[in-house]
């Protein structure tokens, strides 16, 4: 493995390309060390009453409530995101520990009746869990595995993303606050290639948490099959946006810009093949202009602004490259000069088959395609190797639910974009990852289950 990693890192705002900090570069063989010390932090944290535990989770919720105004100002300047959203972010940390503290003491095995005496099942920690958290939704992603994991008994080591490890690092100095145990959660900054790569294939970290491209999964998936480690992904998405022809258009279309414009398109829900049957197709685009048009991009900073940059300056020119010259569509705008900027787009006259319509762009582009009927809405929504989520507008109950039932995603809504709250199950079908996160089930995807038989015979 290599060891020729930077020791520093340096964090750019990307709606002004500055550089706001520099972390120190974790190096590989310090992964070690740090998996050493978490396995000894998670056996007495295991070790303590679950009220304890439950009690000392709800503390670190309060702290993070008391920073909520902190961290979220760090996102915007790391990851570029809006002031109102950040400040949702970091509460959702804080809703996800307080969630997670109530079922410290409702994780329950099981009495199962046999014959010959009693039969439990106990779940047990898994001992050291890896977290690989993404760039574009940095906070909440790693809640999503700090706080059940925490919550189940176990440690957690959190990755970063290189460019986004600002909130992670000051979450970990907000944990020792609260009087979580030193060593339970550290954060270990770094490159995927370096550190990620130590973390997955360490053999005393019991499971991998990764949310990332489904590329990166694939890899991560392997090298834990190596040694038969647990693992759940969150990988890519290439969401259908469903309108037939009987919802109410005009609701449909001025809610269409924001479901795949939020964090400049950087969201793997993002809806971004928009499906319109043929017969409202013109008057759906109609609708739809001057709502995608009258998006405001800038500085997340400045009030007023609706999205912000992307994250880097590569991936704005990969999602220029994905778009090309020769595209026909409705754009918006966005500012010139410094920063990673790249305007509302929308393209039409697709072919169906085109990279742009059946490749994760992560940006704020978004093809739109006609269909037939219902038939061929559920052919074209599934015409892809993703299934992570994606909306049905219909005002036929009957349809939503043949068509929910049809469609290869893991999270749908009916007149609705919504994807994620921390109370219901997240995860994608296909190529979009594997397993569960969030809901009432997150804590037991981190335990063990123990089978114990009780002979009551002679």
């Amino acid at each position: 493995m290599s060891t020729s990693e930077p020791t520093l890192h340096e964090v750019r705002n990307p709606a002004t390309e500055e550089i706001i900090a520099t972390v120190q570069a974790t190096p590989p063989e310090a992964v070690d060390r740090a998996v050493t010390r978490a396995a000894g932090a998670q056996r007495r944290w295991a070790a303590l009453a679950p009220a304890d535990r439950a009690r000392l989770l709800r503390r670190f919720a309060a702290v993070v409530d008391d920073h909520v105004e902190e961290l979220a100002g760090l996102e915007v300047r790391e990851a570029g995101h809006l002031p109102g959203n950040a400040r949702g972010e970091a509460g959702n940390v804080r809703d996800l520990l307080e969630y997670a503290a109530g079922g410290v003491e409702r994780l329950n095995g099981r009495q199962i009746p046999v014959s010959g005496g009693w039969n439990v099942t106990l779940l047990e920690p898994l001992g050291v869990v890896g977290v690989i958290a993404p760039w574009n939704f940095p906070m909440p992603i790693a809640g999503w595995g700090l706080a059940p994991a925490l919550a189940a008994g176990n440690a957690v080591l959190l990755k970063p993303a290189e460019t986004t490890p600002l909130t992670a690092l000051r979450l970990a100095e907000l944990a020792l606050d609260a009087g979580l145990p030193e060593d339970l959660f550290q954060v270990l900054p770094g490159a995927g290639s370096t550190v990620g790569e130590a973390l997955v294939g360490h053999p005393g970290v019991a499971k991998i948490v990764f949310t990332g491209s489904t590329r990166v999964g694939k890899r991560v998936m392997a090298r834990c099959a190596e040694r038969v480690k647990r693992v759940t992904l969150e990988l890519g998405g290439k969401s259908p946006n469903i309108v037939f022809a009987d919802a109410d258009l005009e609701r449909a279309a001025a809610a269409t810009p924001m479901s795949f414009l939020d964090n400049a398109g950087q969201d793997c829900c993002a809806r971004t093949r928009v499906l319109v049957q043929r017969s409202v197709h013109d008057r759906f685009l109609e609708a739809l202009a001057p709502h995608l048009e009258s998006v405001v991009v800038g500085d997340p900073a400045r009030e007023g602004t609706q999205m912000g940059p992307l994250i880097s300056a590569a991936q704005r020119d990969r999602v220029r490259a994905l778009v090309g010259d020769g595209h026909q569509g409705i754009r918006g705008t966005a500012p010139t000069g410094p920063g990673y900027w790249f305007p509302p787009t929308v393209l039409t006259g697709v072919a169906e088959n085109d990279p742009v319509a059946v490749e994760e762009v992560f940006g704020p582009v978004a093809v739109v395609l006609p269909f037939e009927d219902e038939e061929d809405a559920v052919r074209l929504a599934n015409a892809t190797e993703y299934g992570l989520s994606g909306s049905i507008w219909t005002r036929d109950m009957g349809r939503a639910l043949r068509v929910s039932g049809a469609v290869a995603a893991g999270n749908l809504s009916v007149n609705s974009h919504s994807s994620v709250r921390y109370s219901t199950p997240f995860g994608g079908f296909k190529q979009s990852g594997l397993g569960r996160e969030l809901g009432p089930d997150a804590l037991s995807a981190f335990t063990e289950t123990k089978n114990v038989f009780l002979s009551t015979e002679g």
